[in-house]
């Protein structure tokens, strides 16, 4: 029977042959985990009673949510994981590195038809590059550590179809909007979700990036693509890791094939407090925002930099919204920086901050206030995610969100489009 790029990954790990719903214990190619999670990773590992890491080169620290630490506690977790890295002579990237699932394929920790986890839920990113990755607990996180494998039930996948070329001022966060829209939330839970199509085709790597990371906000456990020239080129730059490309049978089993049109999609927007509540831009433009906010692990890449910049510059941001600006890692901001993208948000009014999470996980860099909407590039718009319940998070692409910064309202990105 055909086996699922999923299947493959995990029957390659596993050193047997594994289909959907089969648990396996599977050899893990790295692992890793952020300051939100790796204390408890520390203190399990410990408890453990095990003594050395199973493998230096495939386990890192990220200090990335909380960069720098706005509080005390906070800050002792931070010395916690210098010293464990220390002690352990393990990796750890410190504040103003940038965002963990930015630098783990950037510093490429990581290639083709590799398993990967990772104590955060949009560890799905990598998917990008044709590689089965996945966010687990903290202690989970830390028996890997301790043993290098872990026991990983196959889900069964579902094969997403996405043909047609993107109109001007589109954009994979669009797509990937109006694709958890039709299938939910809740609608691809623990499931594999393979994409194909033409349109991913055209996309670039840093475009995919931003459609695999929003895999789990359907529920889906991985959202992989193939690898193809693109891809390999990409890893090749990267990584010293020999790539070892995974593509689904011709025979391979889905539990549904679903198939989008994007030829004629129109901006999308994510309202408040559901990823799934989405609404087209006409629908949803002239809403009042206090804050907008360009980057994250969803979209602070330097293309959606570029796409930002391209509407701003020369203009000003509204002078009753804080727009707010962290590239995904420092790469990316002397990149930018280099092309003028941040001088032109400075001299626009923005505040550019560290590379890093920033304000998406609500413990700096811009909590809101009571009542405020903010407009974000981010993945999620949970009551409270940007750190009061009692405020509203749309979400959105790199050039709505920028043209809702000049606009001081939820704005159509393709007015701009001569810009872009």
């Amino acid at each position: 029977m055909g086996k699922t790029i999923s299947e493959k990954i995990l029957s390659q790990h596993a050193g047997k042959d594994l289909y959907a719903v089969d648990i396996g214990l599977c050899e893990v190619d790295f692992c890793f985990g952020q300051d939100g999670t790796s204390g408890l990773i520390i203190d399990r590992f410990k408890d453990l009673g095990v003594k050395e890491v199973f493998d230096k080169s495939k386990f890192f620290l990220f200090i990335d949510h909380s960069a720098p630490s706005p509080s005390i506690g906070v800050s002792e977790v931070h010395k916690k994981m210098r010293h464990f890295a220390k002690t352990f002579d393990i990796g750890l990237y410190d504040i103003g590195c940038g965002v963990c699932h930015q630098l783990v394929p950037q510093m490429g920790h990581i290639t083709c038809g590799d398993l990967v986890i990772g104590a955060d839920s949009h560890t799905c990113t990598y998917g990008a590059l044709n590689i089965f990755s996945t966010g687990v607990g903290s202690t989970d996180l830390a028996i890997t550590v301790a043993s290098g494998r872990n026991w990983f039930r196959v889900p069964e996948t579902i094969k997403v179809l996405i043909n047609g070329s993107l109109p001007k001022g589109v954009y994979s966060k669009d797509i990937i909007l109006h694709v958890i829209k039709d299938i939910g939330a809740n609608g691809a839970t623990y499931k594999a979700i393979e994409f194909y199509g033409s349109s991913i085709s055209s996309l670039s790597v840093d475009a995919r990036f931003t459609i695999s990371n929003m895999a789990v906000e359907m529920g889906a456990k991985a959202g992989i693509m193939e690898a193809d020239k693109k891809v390999l080129k990409w890893v090749s730059r990267r990584s010293k890791k020999e790539p070892r490309p995974v593509s689904a049978d011709p025979g391979a089993k889905y539990t549904a094939v679903k198939e989008y049109d994007v030829s004629n999609l129109s901006p999308k927007v994510a309202k408040p407090h559901a990823v799934d509540n989405v609404a087209d831009i006409e629908e949803i433009s002239g809403l009042k925002i206090d804050q907008a906010y360009l980057g994250t692990c969803t979209n602070g890449r330097l293309e959606d930099m570029e796409i930002a910049a391209k509407i701003i510059r020369g203009k000003r941001v509204h002078p009753d919204v804080k727009f707010v600006v962290a590239p995904a890692s420092r790469e990316i901001y002397i990149e930018a920086l280099k092309k003028g993208f941040m001088e032109t948000f400075i001299e626009a009014g923005a505040c550019v901050v560290g590379p890093g999470c920033g304000p998406c996980v609500g413990t700096h860099n811009g909590v809101l206030a009571d009542n405020e909407v903010a407009i974000s590039t981010a993945n999620r718009n949970f009551k409270g995610r940007m750190g009061n319940p009692n405020s509203f998070i749309y979400l959105a692409s790199p050039a709505t969100v920028a043209a809702s910064a000049l606009k001081g309202l939820i704005a159509d990105p393709r007015e701009y489009k001569r810009r872009l």
